[in-house]
């Protein structure tokens, strides 16, 4: 199982850094979600892909599920989220106000003006 999301991960990470290479801002926001779920699969896959029981119920004797990179990848999840959702905003309100979503072209309004 290890190796089927050592692939994936590789995959994700592969894409994202295709995608930050390009010149669309669109592009860029979506390498950046790719890329954190990479990340956060990468944590689950660290933490230990294993059956056990549930971590709050610990008989002796009971091999335990480890609940720390589950925590981990809640809170960065909310924070991914959230960073995603600000970069489109900040996408949203250049695009309305340069009319274009091409860095190149976003670069050369300051000596437009």
């Amino acid at each position: 199982m290890e190796i089927l999301m050592a692939i994936i991960i590789g995959v994700l990470f592969a894409t994202a850094t295709y995608l930050f290479l390009s010149k669309s801002i669109l592009r860029i926001i979506i390498a950046s979600g790719l890329l954190s779920h990479g990340a956060h699969l990468l944590i689950l896959t660290m933490g230990g892909l294993k059956k056990g029981a549930v971590p709050l119920v610990n008989d002796i004797g009971v091999s335990v599920t480890d609940p720390l990179p589950q925590a981990l990848i809640l809170t960065a999840i909310v924070i991914s989220f959230g960073v995603t959702a600000l970069f489109l905003v900040i996408a949203y309100r250049a695009y309305q106000e340069l009319g274009t979503d091409n860095i190149d072209k976003m670069r050369g309004t300051e000596e437009n003006e």
